[in-house]
């Protein structure tokens, strides 16, 4: 009896211990089952199926499912699809949904997204949602994204999934905004953008997809709370990773501007997140510009004026960032100093159409709630004394560990529900919390500002989405109270992008 029990809590011990990987290393391990499911509606073709099932293969699924129904069965098919890896008894590695609809039709995907959030057997792995758009009864031909990202992702199973979407494998000697340096490089299609890129086979999928659509007026958008880098490849995700080529990277030799519209009065700690902020963007090298107190209309009028000054400057800004501090309203809204509403969207879209940042990464940090939740967060279901006897990992935020990537499985320029366009290229938004969800703050600042500086100042060279996803993983495992709350509460981060290069503040 008593080797049955060493035994059993040796093999306890081994499952908390792989569960605690991510927060060890940083990366998910991915060793369980790989479940990939494709969700369609009858108009999508049975083409647009089949290259989907391929990419999954080249991803390393093992088990590929496929269903059919009318968009508005959608999420009884994915309650369906939970039971039955509940039902499993495993916990799984990895689960890849992709939901494809006729454009315009999938549109509310957050509630199907949530569906499979509270999956028990993927508390705590990593959950990619594909939401395709597509054309009814689309031709066979297979869209710009997947061909992409079929081909990268068995080029290059060493680098993370955020990686193969974002960054390109290019060869030295192309340049950025200036022109090719050689004969073999070609300018990137995009309108909206004056890159030049090499070859196409080794284009990033984004900035691939943004420059071969039709119109050249899509992009696709990723949409991440993944708290590690997501390797799909089989590699060993601890091993060491090539470094990319420098041309893979923005080019930020020019100046960079920043703004800073923050709410300061009846908000402790904002002062000391301004503060700190605003010191790390001078140490990377941002002409800063800071307004305090703004009303809602000021917001509006100090992002169109940051705008015309940017279009009116002498000297060209490689980079812009934008941090947007105050009280949330219920529906994610800004609230001025006098409590009047603006959308933050809105303000995102003003400066997308700055036209001295075309092709410039465009960054905007918002530390705001987005609503009144709460999040408890998803802990084991064992004996809270056992758990902790085996030291296991903590709580994990309810709306962790989900990537959701927007895209037209055509390539087409209609692209639907998809969030993206040419327009709206080269932007990152980070929001201190998920949809609907309370964002944190104290009298020494908030959790997401003060860890987003000290990671930054740890690592200030590393590739800005990389530097965020740690952050992430470093906000999911506080454990917080609100002012109204006595029971410990999650927090995590959303980020939301549409770069096409990698974006690393510190050469």
């Amino acid at each position: 009896m008593a080797f049955l029990v060493s035994g059993t809590l040796r093999v306890a011990a081994q499952i908390a211990d792989a569960q605690d990987s991510l927060g060890r290393k940083g990366k998910y391990s991915v060793q369980g089952p790989r479940v990939a499911l494709t969700l369609s509606s009858p108009e999508v073709s049975a083409s647009t199926v089949a290259i989907l099932e391929s990419v999954f293969q080249t991803l390393g699924f093992e088990s590929c499912q496929r269903r059919e129904a009318l968009v508005q069965d959608f999420l009884e098919e994915l309650a369906g699809f939970r039971e039955q890896l509940d039902a499993h008894g495993v916990p799984m590695g990895c689960v890849l949904v992709a939901l494809v609809a006729p454009n315009g039709q999938l549109r509310q995907p957050q509630k199907l997204v949530r569906e499979l959030s509270g999956c028990e057997a993927l508390r705590g792995c990593p959950k990619v949602f594909l939401l395709l758009s597509s054309a009814p009864g689309a031709a066979p031909k297979p869209g710009t994204f997947l061909t992409g990202l079929s081909e990268l992702c068995g080029r290059c199973p060493h680098w993370s999934l955020l990686q193969l979407l974002t960054e390109m494998g290019a060869p030295d000697g192309e340049s950025q905004g200036g022109g090719p340096s050689n004969i073999f490089a070609s300018p990137c299609l995009c309108s909206s953008c004056s890159l030049y890129l090499p070859c196409p086979a080794f284009v990033p999928v984004f900035c691939r997809t943004a420059g071969e659509s039709s119109g050249a007026t899509y992009c696709p958008v990723l949409q991440s709370s993944l708290r590690g880098a997501l390797c799909l490849g089989d590699v060993d995700p601890w091993g060491p990773e090539p470094e990319p080529s420098p041309s893979a990277q923005y080019d930020l030799s020019r100046d960079r501007a920043a703004l800073f519209l923050a709410v300061i009065r009846d908000r402790p700690g904002a002062q000391c997140d301004v503060e700190a902020l605003g010191g790390l963007c001078q140490t990377l090298g941002f002409e800063t510009t800071l307004r305090t107190d703004p009303t809602a209309q000021a917001f509006q009028e100090e992002l169109a004026q940051f705008q015309e000054w940017l279009d009116t400057r002498r000297s060209p800004v490689s980079c812009a960032l934008v941090a947007l501090m105050a009280h949330g309203g219920p529906q994610g809204q800004l609230l001025g100093v006098d409590g009047k509403e603006v959308q933050p969207e809105a303000l995102v879209r003003e400066l997308s159409h700055c036209r001295a940042l075309r092709g410039c990464p465009k960054i905007f940090l918002l530390q705001a709630c987005r609503g009144g939740h709460r999040d408890a967060g998803m802990g084991p279901t064992a004996l809270p004394w056992f758990w902790r006897w085996l030291q296991a990992p903590p709580a994990t935020p309810s709306h962790a560990d989900v990537l959701r990537i927007y895209a037209d499985a055509q390539g087409n320029s209609s692209g639907g529900f998809t969030p993206g366009n040419c327009d709206q290229a080269d932007i990152l938004m980070v929001y201190a919390a998920a949809e609907g969800c309370v964002a944190y703050r104290d009298e020494k600042g908030s959790d997401f500002i003060q860890t987003l500086v000290e990671v930054l100042r740890a690592t200030p060279e590393g590739d800005l989405l990389e530097l965020l996803t740690e952050v992430n993983r470093q906000v999911c495992e506080l454990d917080v109270r609100g002012p109204d709350c006595n029971e410990r509460r999650k927090a995590c981060l959303e980020i939301r992008s549409s770069l096409r290069r990698r974006l690393c503040l510190q050469a």
